[in-house]
């Protein structure tokens, strides 16, 4: 049974990546590790199938790519003091309306910002400390991921200010400041775009990725603070299979 990909992102707009995030339908809870871990997503619910048969699966390892001009790309994040969820399967930030993303001639809204730990992506098989993903829609069609590598060093306010409020257990804390999120984004602008999918169920492919070359430095005291929450919640690599891997400046 295949899954309706309007209908998901039609849900995901109503309560982005929540369901998704904490159960998936009909009450039945997935996991990233253990007896409803990632190899038997497809088989909690019909809806997923695409987690086992998709051919376009995310992530992938960032290695074998193609040199080439990529689509410019313009943010237009806006300081927000931003609501913390812990979801019981990671920890993400509500966006409020007002943040968007120019990707070559189409708008995007930014939706959420999840945070990974390891990262999800790798980078000639080796993954980094932590991940984060800016999830986008355009109206009920278009998915885009914006996703930043995170290593230890130096310590970034932003990413500091977040974690501290993300929550220990299932629940919702509300920074109370605003916080920018453009202070999470690195200063060399090289970047990797593939077409790939959802990193959780259902999997829901057709989703443009783009991913910085360069990871953000965050202070290694924050990446484990946010290891007390969630000590593993990154999805293994997926084959590329006939996908191209592209890599560019913009």
């Amino acid at each position: 049974m295949a899954f309706d990909r309007r209908v998901f992102v039609s849900g995901l707009l109503v309560a982005p990546l929540v369901s998704t995030m904490a159960m998936t339908q009909e009450g039945k809870q997935w996991s990233y590790e253990g007896a409803d871990g990632p190899e038997k997503w497809a088989e909690i619910d019909p809806a997923n199938q695409a987690c086992a048969n998709g051919l376009e699966q995310s992530p992938i390892d960032l290695s074998k790519y193609y040199v080439a001009a990529v689509e410019p790309i313009k943010f237009d994040w806006q300081p927000q003091p931003f609501a913390m969820v812990n979801s019981g399967r990671s920890v993400y930030a509500n966006v409020a309306k007002g943040s968007s993303t120019k990707l070559g001639s189409d708008d995007y809204s930014l939706k959420q910002i999840v945070f990974h730990l390891p990262s999800e992506h790798s980078v000639d098989g080796r993954r980094h400390a932590m991940e984060i993903q800016f999830v986008h829609t355009q109206g009920s069609k278009k998915l885009l991921m914006v996703s930043i590598l995170v290593r230890p060093g130096d310590r970034n306010d932003a990413f500091f200010a977040m974690i501290s409020k993300a929550p220990g257990k299932l629940g919702t804390q509300t920074l109370q400041t605003p916080v920018d999120p453009n202070a999470l984004i690195p200063k060399t602008r090289s970047m990797f775009r593939y077409r790939g999918s959802l990193t959780m169920p259902p999997c829901t492919e057709n989703v443009d990725w783009v991913i910085f070359a360069e990871p953000l430095e965050v202070a290694q005291a924050d990446i484990d603070a946010f290891r007390q929450i969630f000590a593993m919640n990154a999805r293994p690599a997926q084959p590329i299979n006939r996908r191209f891997l592209l890599k560019g400046v913009f």
